[in-house]
């Protein structure tokens, strides 16, 4: 990595010191379920400890804490929570070429199943931490690390739960999570991504009913498979874009000029399409309308009788403010009138944070002395993290996703996270280390 002005402050030792310990955490299998959180957060907490931090460990179930260490200083000041998830999904040794454990480095990679998703942002935001306070440094303020559990399958046992039986304790104005600070080049612009909001999410169920008949004379009956087969074809088109403050910003970003309304939206998709399908399929169009995937689908009990009833599970996710009112409108949309009902399963409303704050002016100074000339791309997350029920809690609190990536941009970092053979340079490594570093001591001092 090359030295930039973003990196000169930064002691030495740092960015080793993150990849080591990037090592240790994928060395615990952290998978959930069943987690087992409880050795990576002992690692953490040991090194935090002789660095001057409080820790806390805080849990529902026994062998899965969460962690709350924080650095108190001497002066008022608001709070900058730095957060991560301990937890990962499950790896299938049979489908790795290396153990999915290992947390070696090899050609620059450090390797094992959460090294993009999320121990490495963990490892660097720790090591920042205990350099930060074993330099002397205290902030005006206090600097929080909050490690939780269970993310994967909801926070119910982690952020959820922290948020809503513990809040004095992850109290934050300003948090930074995961979801973002990948770079996006289009044309001759560079942009890393700063997550500032997270779809909703409205699961739903399309029930089509008929009536039953014997199989063997199929006119006898009204085969409520064949309805719901209609409807999941008429699925496979999507609601059309919807111009959002975020995505006028997104595409300002990534092709300057100004898109706004309707058509603007439309047509800065398709150029973005021309330019770079996947950035346009990836990254733009899910979070400029509501989608609509069909995921489980069933019907029918017996092998000689027409199904008067087949339902298929819909996973729907909607821009922030959105609810079922908007979920269902957009399904009907599609669909149209029909014999059909819908029943949600599920709804966790989505949220987002201001596009400017001081939070983004440091993030965005950051970035200008470590790559001048980038800027930086807002998105609204698909998909669900920590970041959600934290905004929840802390309505005036600022929440986004950023952790610096270089090395490798979105469309490689992507394709690694949940799959097998995960891993990250780490080189990008201590470039997020640096950044969690310097960030603590631009906002407080």
């Amino acid at each position: 990595m090359e030295e930039g002005t973003a990196t000169k402050a930064v002691p030495q030792g740092l960015g080793p010191s993150a990849v080591e310990l990037l090592g240790r955490l994928i060395q615990q299998n952290t998978v959930n379920p069943p987690g087992n959180e409880g050795g990576g957060q002992e690692v953490l907490r040991e090194r935090l400890r002789a660095a001057g931090f409080d820790c806390e460990l805080l849990e529902v179930e026994p062998g899965r804490p969460n962690l709350v260490a924080r650095l108190r200083g001497n002066e008022d000041g608001p709070t900058l929570a730095l957060l991560g998830h301990m937890d990962t999904v499950r790896a299938d040794p049979e489908e790795w070429s290396f153990d999915p454990w290992a947390g070696d480095v090899v050609d620059g990679w450090v390797r094992g199943r959460g090294a993009l998703d999320m121990k490495g942002q963990v490892a660097a935001e720790a090591a920042a931490c205990i350099a930060l306070g074993k330099s002397g440094w205290r902030p005006a303020g206090e600097l929080l690390l909050v490690i939780t559990a269970d993310e994967e399958v909801g926070g119910g046992l982690g952020a959820q739960w922290l948020c809503e039986a513990h809040p004095d304790k992850v109290r934050a104005d300003f948090v930074v999570n995961e979801g973002g600070g990948e770079l996006v080049e289009l044309g001759d612009r560079r942009n890393y991504v700063l997550s500032v909001g997270e779809k909703g999410i409205f699961r739903m169920k399309l029930r089509a009913h008929g009536r039953a008949g014997h199989a063997s004379v199929p006119r006898i009956g009204d085969n409520a498979l064949l309805k719901l087969a209609g409807y999941i074809s008429a699925l496979s088109d999507q609601p059309q874009p919807e111009p959002t403050e975020v995505g006028e910003a997104l595409l300002e970003a990534l092709l300057g000029g100004s898109f706004t309304g309707e058509e603007g939206i439309r047509a800065g998709l398709e150029r973005v399409r021309a330019e770079q399908p996947l950035i346009a399929d990836f990254l733009v169009e899910p979070m400029l309308s509501v989608t609509l995937t069909p995921t489980i689908a069933q019907g029918g009990k017996k092998a000689n009788v027409i199904p008067s009833e087949a339902e298929v599970l819909i996973d729907c996710r909607v821009p922030p403010g959105y609810g079922e009112e908007e979920a269902l409108a957009a399904l009907r949309g599609l669909i149209g009138e029909g014999d059909y009902s819908v029943e949600f399963s599920e709804a966790v409303v989505g949220n987002a944070s201001p596009l400017d704050s001081p939070l983004a002016d440091a993030i965005r100074e950051w970035l200008g002395e470590l790559d001048p000339g980038a800027g930086i791309a807002p998105i609204v997350m698909p998909g669900f993290s920590d970041s959600n029920p934290f905004r929840t809690a802390f309505p005036d609190a600022v929440v986004y996703g950023f952790c610096p990536h270089r090395e490798i941009d979105l469309l490689e970092a992507a394709p690694l996270i949940h799959a097998p053979d995960e891993r990250v340079p780490a080189s990008d490594i201590e470039l997020a280390a640096s950044f969690f570093y310097e960030l603590p001591r631009r906002m407080l001092g």
